[in-house]
């Protein structure tokens, strides 16, 4: 009579809490590896296109195919001639990818116009926050605009998108907080512009500003922290249902 009227202990519910758990963080873990993976050979990709010499410029009949998968970083090198056209300033903080780069400032962004015509837009280089003054900016930049075809030696870049914390751009001051030079060149009038841009390495203007210069890719890679993590959560779930099944079974012996 007693057993009968006891009530059953939900072993057969903790029992599934625990396997839906692990799979859980088993599977987080596995993917966590997977991205691993895929962040070495990114990383692996990256390092090679920083390596290599540069190449010729692709033609304009390919550049809807290019890619910031396939062509992000892509050293180049061609010639072009700085329109003279307001530039843009990108406000930073400092640089993840240049190493030479660690205080505030702006990045000078300007059309340049390929001998075909068309307009490629140029990070043309960093220029201190010590020259915060529009007018000091403008100087700046107006050395770079001669006229004249230059060879310019940079890497293929991709737009950014702005996030939700991202101050808009003042276009009174052509200020901007994104590197988004699509949306410059609408706002500005630089006519149609290439999909991508170019941070520019070379040349450097002989009063080095603005100040262009190599780039270094520095990926996070934390994924075999997290991996681990995951793990040893999925050995917890294990570890807690092995101590409450042993303690249920001693209580009902």
């Amino acid at each position: 009579m007693m057993a009968a009227s006891a009530k059953p202990r939900p072993v057969a519910g903790f029992a599934i809490f625990t396997a839906v758990m692990l799979v859980a963080f088993v599977g987080l873990g596995i993917w966590q590896l997977q991205r691993r993976v895929e962040k070495h050979a990114l990383i692996a990709a990256l390092d090679q296109r920083l390596a290599e010499a540069p190449g010729a410029l692709p033609p304009p009949s390919q550049w809807g195919a290019l890619t910031a998968a396939h062509d992000e970083f892509r050293r180049v090198q061609f010639q072009a001639t700085y329109d003279a056209a307001p530039d843009v300033m990108v406000y930073s903080s400092g640089s993840a990818i240049r190493s030479d780069i660690s205080s505030p400032g702006a990045w000078a962004f300007l059309p340049a116009r390929l001998s075909s015509g068309e307009i490629v837009v140029v990070n043309a280089g960093f220029v201190p926050s010590a020259m915060p003054d529009r007018a000091q900016q403008d100087r700046a930049v107006a050395q770079l605009i001669t006229r004249q075809p230059v060879t310019l030696n940079g890497y293929i870049r991709f737009p950014e998108s702005a996030g939700m914390l991202t101050p808009a751009e003042d276009r009174a001051k052509r200020l901007w907080f994104t590197r988004d030079h699509l949306a410059m060149a609408q706002a500005l009038g630089w006519d149609k512009v290439a999909p991508f841009y170019i941070d520019l390495e070379a040349p450097v203007p002989a009063n080095g500003i603005p100040k262009p210069g190599a780039l270094e890719v520095h990926l996070k890679d934390d994924h075999l922290q997290y991996a681990i993590t995951w793990f040893a959560l999925a050995g917890a779930v294990v570890i807690a249902f092995a101590v409450w099944w042993r303690a249920q079974r001693r209580a009902s012996s």
